[in-house]
Parts: structure tokens; C-alpha cells; sequence
């Protein structure tokens, strides 16, 4: 379907002024069915795809989101780029509700996800040090400055389970280990984005200083809708920036991420393994 762009994110982004030709296309994958059917259309003159993490009507909570269908739902349109995007709490002082940052790091500490597309006979190790796409986030970073939107780099991205906000004692914990941001959806998101060799970053949208802060009032489900809201139409201008000035060609090392990681003998590795997962290692055996 010659569509190189993936956008993932809440069901507004569907509105972008600009978004035009849009069809509705389901995609069938060996893991079951993606949250939604992806919108595909034509969005600054390329070719784009745009599902709804949590379904239309934000159906499906965090832990229920069926990341591996939908990266391989992408993959299967033959995205090579996904721009997600997520609102999240800030863990650090200086990251202030309001702003939008770019995530350079993620720390997963979810519990109930099934976080690789291999397994069951096929073991497979992926690098993961840079999981942000360098040359994707660098192109964010560009539309933002060229749309007026202040947009900046910040640090670790924490994903907790959910889909409870945190308690005190766990927001407490997580400033002292550093992090930078704490939400529910990237993770594994991004881990799955890189087995299938798909460039990935991700826009967040600071909603809330989660419970942490002495002066902020704790985050609820109404402050981070209203913020959310606030802060759209600059989004949907970085992401409109993103896919006009998006490089044709890939010169990261995302598109070869599984090169020499596979561990299974190719004659061990199971049939229906190879089947379900020939659109991501054929290519390697």
C-alpha cells in the first residue's frame, strides 16, 4: 500500500486538518486483531496510517491493548516509521504540565504484557540501548522549531501497569530512581517497534506532576483530558511537520535491528513460527 508513516495515538489525531482520502482498513495478524481498524490516507502529500491506541471511544485499558498485533498490524501496511504519541506525568520539577517533550528513553516496568513477538522455539535478542530512532526524533525536533511549537528533548520515559494513577509511595520511589516521566502505553510498544525493525518515537504531552508535587493537586482522569485538549492543535502541527519533511530513505540502523540476533538454528525454529513470523524474519533465514 506504499505507506511508510505509522501514527499512534489518542482518536483526535484522526482530525488533522489535512487528513484527507481516508479509509478504513482492518488488518488481520497472527496475534490477534490490533485495538481498531487503521485509518489510512493521505496526510502533507505522503501516505500515512493512524490507529487508535485504545480503540475508538478509548475502549481498551492500557494492560488490554494488544501491542503486538498493532506494531505488526503496521508493519504488515509496511510502515517503517511510527510517531506515537501520549500524554504522561512529569517526574522532575522543570518539566512543566503543558509542555511537549520528546522522550529519549524508556524504563518498562509493567507486569502483565507480553513484550516480544518471539518465543515458543524462536529465541531472539534485540538491542534496545537507543530504543528511540534518532534520525525520526531529530525530524520531530526540526518540526516542531519550523511549526513555532516548543517542543524539547527530556529523559526516561517509566511505563507502569495501570491503569490506577500511582500511590504516593510509588510516585516517592520513582523520582529517586530518576526518571523523567511516568506513563502507561509505551511499553512494549517500543520494544516490539524495534524487533520488527520500525523506527520509533514518541511525542509526549506532559498532563500532570502525577502525585508527587507539594503545590500541583494530584493528576485525575478530568486535569489530564483538559490538558490534553490544550495542548492538540500543537501536536497535530509537529506530527504534520514530521510527515512533510520525513527523509524517503532510512539511515538509521532500525531497519536492520534483527541482523545477526536471531540465536534459534533455522532448522529448529518451529514451522508455524517461521509462518506467523515470516514478515519479520524472513529476510534473515
Amino acid at each position: 500500500m506504499d505507506i511508510k508513516i505509522g501514527i499512534m495515538g489518542g482518536s483526535g489525531l484522526q482530525e488533522m486538518d489535512g487528513f484527507k482520502d481516508i479509509k478504513k482498513v482492518r488488518v488481520n495478524t497472527p496475534f490477534g486483531n490490533p485495538s481498531d481498524e487503521y485509518l489510512t490516507g493521505m496526510l502533507e502529500g505522503k501516505r500515512v496510517a493512524f490507529l487508535p491506541r485504545h480503540g475508538r471511544g478509548h475502549v481498551l485499558m492500557p494492560s488490554e491493548i494488544n501491542y503486538r498485533a498493532n506494531i505488526y498490524g503496521f508493519k504488515k501496511l509496511g510502515v517503517e516509521r511510527i510517531i506515537s504519541v501520549s500524554a504522561v506525568g512529569s517526574m522532575k520539577e522543570d518539566i512543566k504540565p503543558g509542555e511537549i517533550v520528546l522522550a529519549s528513553q524508556f524504563y518498562d516496568n509493567t507486569r502483565k504484557r507480553i513484550s516480544s513477538f518471539f518465543g515458543d522455539g524462536l529465541v531472539v535478542h534485540v538491542g534496545m540501548a537507543e530504543p528511540v530512532c534518532g534520525v525520526l526524533g531529530d525530524t520531530i525536533m526540526a518540526s516542531g522549531r519550523s511549526s513555532g511549537v516548543d517542543i524539547r528533548k527530556a529523559g526516561t520515559y517509566l511505563c507502569m501497569e495501570g491503569p490506577q494513577f500511582s500511590t504516593g509511595g510509588e510516585s516517592a520511589i520513582h523520582r529517586k530512581w530518576d526518571v523523567d516521566m511516568i506513563g502507561m502505553t509505551n511499553m512494549p510498544e517500543a520494544k516490539l517497534a524495534r524487533e520488527a525493525e520500525i523506527c520509533y518515537a514518541t511525542v509526549a504531552m506532559i498532563t500532570d506532576y502525577d502525585c508527587w508535587h507539594e503545590t500541583d493537586e494530584a493528576v485525575t482522569v478530568e486535569m489530564v483530558v483538559r490538558r490534553i485538549n490544550s495542548m492538540s492543535d500543537s501536536v497535530k502541527a509537529v506530527i504534520r511537520g514530521a510527515v512533510k519533511n520525513m527523509p524517503v530513505k532510512r539511515t538509521c540502523g532500525c531497519s536492520t535491528a534483527l541482523k545477526n540476533t536471531i540465536i534459534t538454528s533455522a532448522d529448529k525454529i518451529p514451522a508455524k513460527r517461521k509462518k506467523d513470523l515470516d514478515l519479520i524474519i524472513g529476510k534473515y533465514l
